[in-house]
């Protein structure tokens, strides 16, 4: 999502792009995401909530359920505002997300399907980057959007282990072709460390979650179901709607299997090199705020480059001109470092923000014992309640955590 964001933020100050993607087609799976706070301010400039509010997902809140099925507390949608959330009313499956994000780059942005970059070389003239098809191309500016697994981070900035904390936790995600009366709640059953859920959505990933991981980190596919079988082990035996939903999961061509995880980096920058989204800043799935960071920051990012361009750029005699130049430019690129280095300042304290787990951290998301399993119930039911509600609202809300520039006029001369 923060590739097409980005695209479309460019493409408004007059400047092209070119996104990679390393599937054959338009990727249209995944979860849920949710729009609040700064996320949901920049959806309605970008004017997508419209159409975002016509394919919400008809989700009432979270209900915690024994493994009988009979309710223990509910966490409805309305609950909280403001990033962090653990619910919200803005929810909207990723697919249909992305489908109209690439409704609004339609025309103004190349995309390239199955292919990836494999090796980036910078040149006084831009980037030099090679793609796995063999094509050679210089650009202005690489801008690695490719996901906590970031391909373009690894080449620029080194391998994955030095940015990536894995938080003890494993998730995958499966669609169960009928998911029965939900009445349109999540539902969430949990034992001392493992977790199934089902979302009310048809369409809508189940997840079960746990921190006794089978081997390895990540995978989709055929070559997940085999994982999915290891951890079989560890869901099994849990009651409720546990063996439909391991059902559901081997039979997914689709299944994925990863652990939670944030990226942490000192700098999302090096020379015409950037990173956005969860390439830089993930924040894991426990705060929910992933779809606002790639939305904000895409914003941010093509703002200030904007800016940027229109100081440093003469006026152009074709008036908008391309940033990829081709295999055969002579060079004259503008300088991004001053833009990206705003970027990276204005978005530090969100991300910062975005950073900071809810209360109880992976235990509270996925408690222990059944002990506290039992405290996670009453704290559930006490949210519903002054002074508790208001304490947890305070903790959740980090949509003042940085202020939001405007970048309202097209920047005449861009690139």
């Amino acid at each position: 999502m923060a590739g097409p964001a980005l695209a479309y933020w460019l493409g408004t100050h007059g400047i092209r792009s070119t996104i990679v993607e390393q599937a054959t087609t338009l990727r249209l799976g995944g979860q849920a995401v949710d729009l609040h706070g700064l996320g949901e301010i920049v959806a309605e400039r970008m004017g997508i909530l419209p159409r975002v509010r016509e394919l919400l997902v008809p989700e009432k809140g979270l209900r915690y359920v024994d493994r009988d099925g009979r309710e223990l507390a509910t966490m409805p949608a309305d609950l909280f505002t403001g990033d962090g959330s653990p619910v919200t009313e803005l929810e909207i499956m990723k697919g249909d997300l992305t489908v109209i994000l690439h409704e609004l780059i339609a025309g103004q942005t190349d995309i390239v399907y199955g292919d990836r970059i494999s090796a980036l070389d910078e040149t006084p003239d831009g980037v030099e980057v090679t793609f796995r098809s063999g094509a050679v191309r210089t650009y202005d500016l690489v801008v690695g959007a490719d996901g906590i697994h970031s391909g373009v981070r690894a080449l620029a900035f080194g391998p994955e282990s030095g940015f990536v904390t894995h938080l003890g936790l494993h998730l995958g995600d499966c669609t169960v072709p009928d998911a029965g009366p939900l009445d349109d709640w999540f539902e969430m059953c949990n034992q001392p460390g493992r977790m199934l859920g089902c979302a009310p959505s048809g369409a809508a990933p189940r997840r079960r979650c746990w921190r006794s991981p089978p081997t390895g980190s990540t995978s989709t596919g055929a070559t997940c179901r085999a994982r999915s079988v290891a951890a079989d082990t560890v869901v099994a035996g849990m009651g409720w709607r546990a063996p439909e939903l391991l059902a559901a999961a081997d039979a997914d061509p689709e299944f994925h299997l990863d652990t939670v995880s944030q990226v942490h980096m000192d700098a999302w920058t090096t020379g015409r090199v950037a990173l956005l989204g969860d390439a830089g800043y993930c924040g894991s799935p426990l705060t929910g705020m992933g779809t606002s960071l790639a939305l904000v920051g895409a914003y941010v990012l093509a703002g200030e480059l904007a800016r940027e361009v229109a100081l440093d750029a003469a006026p152009a005699s074709d008036g908008a001109r391309a940033c990829d130049r081709g295999p055969a430019s002579d060079g004259g690129g503008v300088d991004h470092t001053a833009a990206v280095r705003r970027y990276e300042e204005i978005m530090r304290p969100l991300v910062k923000a975005a950073h900071t787990l809810p209360p109880g951290g992976a235990d509270g998301f996925l408690p222990r014992s059944r002990f506290m399993l039992r405290m996670r119930v009453l704290t559930a039911r006490f949210m519903h309640h002054w002074p508790m509600k208001q304490l947890v609202a305070r903790m959740l809300d980090r949509s003042e955590a940085i202020e939001l520039p405007r970048y309202d006029a097209p920047v005449a001369n861009a690139r």
